[in-house]
């Protein structure tokens, strides 16, 4: 694996956990360094880190809080 991608994934807690729970990346990395964008891409995805994912949360949130309010009138 390039230094520069080591050095990118140590910065990051997230992709230094999402990276030992799938082990298989290592040898992806390893083999390419172009592989580190699918990489990121992945963990967002099992993590939910992408903007589709935090409006959906935040909708969920939204809606839970107005169900809460009808309860109570």
């Amino acid at each position: 694996m390039q230094l520069d991608i080591q050095y990118r994934i140590n910065q990051d807690e997230k992709q230094k956990i999402f990276l030992r729970e799938n082990s298989y990346w290592y040898k992806y990395l390893n083999r390419n360094s172009m592989y580190y964008k699918d990489f990121i891409n992945d963990m967002k995805d099992k993590y939910k880190l992408k903007p589709s994912d935090k409006i959906n949360k935040m909708m969920d949130n939204i809606n839970m809080f107005k169900t809460f309010l009808d309860v109570l009138k």
